[in-house]
């Protein structure tokens, strides 16, 4: 059947990775490092992923196209919604995602005379990673929360020291996770007292889709939390 339908241009595609986490319906993927439409009956036409494109290789087309799939679309939503479920856990499972705590100490005179010599990890939970951090764990309660791209700890030298000393840190790459942080953001923000937020992007277009994700949770919560935007530019430098 002739119908609308959305065409990316590969050429102008930098592989963002934000049309795909803003397709709802999963019909975008990344694949050699460009999106790609490759579930052609999952595409509503609707074009939700076309503002999210920071280079403009989405448009629209009418062309020759399978009818959109509105049962495949919710199945794959529930088997993703379960998987995504499976990994919401305190306890149990994959050994990497069991959740704990880090007592750091906080003798400052101890402190100072380690640090000349070794410097201190300040992370305070595990796991970090966002992906497979629980929505709810006790190291939440009260806490000051680090929203983290990936690669600002290696670009940022101080990373340990300026940011995450004495907060909770999550990271994650919306480039290469692929999905959307927004509904476990809002959720950890929601469900727990947490007491502030700081955001440290790097100054890459794909990191945008992390501090989006960030802004969207913290307006879907609907409390009011001190928060703030940290960029940080490839060199290592702190652009605002």
């Amino acid at each position: 059947m002739i119908r609308k339908i959305i065409h990316i241009d590969e050429e102008k595609c930098n592989g963002c990775g934000l049309c795909a986490s803003a397709c709802h319906e999963g019909a975008i993927d990344i694949i050699d490092g460009k999106a790609k439409l490759v579930r052609e009956n999952f595409c509503d036409g609707f074009g939700d992923c076309l503002p999210a494109c920071p280079t403009g290789a989405i448009s629209f087309e009418e062309r020759e196209a399978p009818a959109y799939d509105e049962a495949a679309v919710k199945e794959s939503k529930e088997k993703k919604a379960e998987k995504k479920m499976k990994g919401f856990h305190i306890a149990g499972g994959c050994p990497s995602s069991k959740a704990a705590s880090f007592h750091r100490e906080e003798d400052a005179s101890q402190e100072q005379s380690i640090e000349s010599v070794h410097p201190v990890s300040r992370l305070n939970q595990w796991p970090c990673q966002i992906k497979l951090i629980p929505t709810q764990a006790p190291f939440f309660d009260g806490a000051k929360l680090l929203i983290a791209a990936d690669c600002t700890a290696y670009a940022y030298a101080n990373m340990h020291e300026e940011f995450m000393k004495g907060k909770i840190t999550i990271i994650g790459c919306p480039k290469l996770d692929a999905v959307d942080y927004t509904d476990k953001l809002t959720a950890i923000i929601r469900d727990n007292d947490i007491k502030s937020v700081t955001i440290v992007r790097m100054e890459v277009p794909c990191c945008g889709g992390l501090q989006r994700a960030a802004e969207n949770a913290l307006r879907a919560s609907g409390k009011f939390i001190p928060w703030q935007v940290v960029t940080i530019s490839r060199d290592g430098k702190i652009l605002d």
